[in-house]
Order: structure tokens, then sequence, then C-alpha cells
């Protein structure tokens, strides 16, 4: 390995690999495209009571309602919706979920678990970050998620993204250990890979940060040209086929009344192809898993 190679974690987590020499993934049913859609359905504190590294809420003095009033209105009206689209083109969702959100939202997690949603780990709350903390404190929040899923679901998670993306160095190895098939805090690539870890086995599935309603929002995107963006990343990946192309949507932005009818004619316009898999992640990854050694 060389100089380079051996500072950059990034090349000693994830092996090299150009699209063109690659060959195609194959989906179920002779898809073109495999399609997940991700809401992020997170809990915000407050008054969060441990500010590390970075302040949740940027306006001072505390507390700031204003940027808390917008979040909660996903929580309050956004999520419903959302859902009743995903209802409509009966879309099975893998939500980034705030772990907390079973425990305060119980109408909620109910009504997520009456759809079969999969829920993926997307941290405690998203006032709590990663960033900063020991090994051993990263590893007792993620064991502090997965037993909150456990007691409420019946079962454990598969996947993992880190609250707020905050992604530490050991953020692999400790969602390995503890037996996590997929992570989604590497945004590189329109297909699955496998990730070097210290034990066990862990899978990089694509999330977007460009085809995210959170992204185009600080961007100052309208509804409008969200729903084209949409559409457009769908046409590249349709035609180059054997990709794999996620949707992540939160409900105080995309739930808003101004913004919802443009996601409904997105999907719309997506489902009007044939070849399209939409499917939860696990599948994705599992179909992944069929066709490749890792």
């Amino acid at each position: 390995m060389s100089t380079a190679q051996s500072t950059d974690h990034t090349m000693q987590r994830i092996s090299y690999s150009a699209a063109p020499d690659r060959t195609a993934l194959k989906w179920p049913h002779q898809a073109k495209i495999a399609l997940w859609v991700a809401p992020n359905i997170e809990h915000y504190e407050y008054a969060p009571e441990k500010i590390r590294v970075r302040d949740p809420w940027p306006r001072i003095p505390h507390p700031d309602i204003l940027n808390y009033g917008v979040r909660d209105y996903g929580n309050r009206v956004g999520v419903w919706r959302l859902m009743e689209v995903f209802d409509r083109f009966k879309i099975p969702c893998t939500v980034s979920l705030s772990m907390s959100v079973l425990e305060m939202y119980p109408d909620i997690a109910n009504a997520m678990m009456q759809r079969e949603y999969e829920f993926m780990s997307h941290g405690l709350y998203n006032t709590r970050y990663h960033w900063g903390l020991s090994a051993e404190e990263e590893m007792h929040s993620i064991e502090e998620c997965q037993a909150i899923h456990q007691r409420i679901t019946g079962k454990k998670f598969r996947g993992w993204f880190s609250p707020a993306a905050s992604n530490t160095l050991n953020t692999p190895d400790l969602v390995a250990k503890a037996g996590i098939d997929y992570l989604c805090d590497l945004y590189h690539d329109d297909q699955p890979t496998s990730i070097h870890v210290k034990e066990g086995r862990l899978i990089s599935l694509p999330y977007s940060m460009e085809i995210n309603d959170s992204i185009a929002w600080r961007r100052g995107m309208e509804a409008e040209q969200f729903k084209q963006s949409i559409c457009d990343e769908f046409d590249t990946l349709y035609a180059e086929g054997g990709k794999v192309m996620n949707i992540a949507v939160h409900p105080f932005i995309m739930g808003q009344p101004h913004r919802i009818e443009q996601l409904a004619q997105a999907f719309e316009y997506i489902f009007s192809h044939d070849g399209v898999w939409c499917a939860t992640g696990s599948e994705i990854v599992d179909c992944y898993l069929q066709q490749v050694s890792v």
C-alpha cells in the first residue's frame, strides 16, 4: 500500500472500481433499475441537554421554536401526506428512522408497522450527533437503538444511517460488529459495494444526497425543480441499467401542502415505465449479495 493510500481511510474502507469495468447487476423480473424510497422520519429535541461539536439549533438564544416548529410540522401533519402518496403507489418504504419516534409518536409507529415499512436506524434523535463520541459511546448508541427497535417491533433492523450524517472513522466497524448488514453513510456510488471492516460483513447501499429534499431545500430549489431532478435522475439510471436509485424525503419538507403533489407526479412518471423494481433496502442488499462475493 502506498503512503497516500495508507493515510486515506476511504481507500482502506472501499476498493476502487471504475463503473465502466463492472458487470451489470441483475434485478428481479429483469428490471432495469432498483428503486428504494427512504422517508426520513425523525425527532429533534426541543432543548438538547448535550451540545457537542455542532449546535443543532443555530439561532441563539435557545429555544429555537422556529426551526423546531418547522420540523414538528412533519410529524404532526406532513408524514400523513407522505404516507397517502406512498399508499397510492404501493411503495414499500425503508424509513430512515430516529428510534425515539417509536416511543414518542406511537400513532406514527403503528401506521408504519401496519404498512410493513422497513426501518433502518437513523440514530436515537436527529439532534444527538456521533461526531466526537468515543468508540464505546458510539457503540452504546447503536446498541440502544437496536434494543428499542427490537423491543417494539420484535425484530432487529438491518440498516444504519448515522444521525444527521455524523459518521465517524469507527462507524463501519461498529455497525458491522453489531450485526447490521448495510450502511447508508457513504453516498459514493450507484451500486451497492462491500465495505472493509474488522469483523463481519457490511454493504454500502446507495443513499442520495442529490435526490434528497433536504439538500434541495437548502439550495433553494422549488418543488417543481426537485420533481424534475427526480425524473432526470431516473431517466439516466434507467437507461444505463443495473443501478440503484434512492429518493430521500422528509415529512417537514415534501409533506408541505405546496410540495406534496410534485412528489406524487414524480412517482407517477417513474411507475409509467416498465422494468422498475421498487424494493426495500434489505431486498436490494440481499439481491446484490446473491450476485457477488464479498
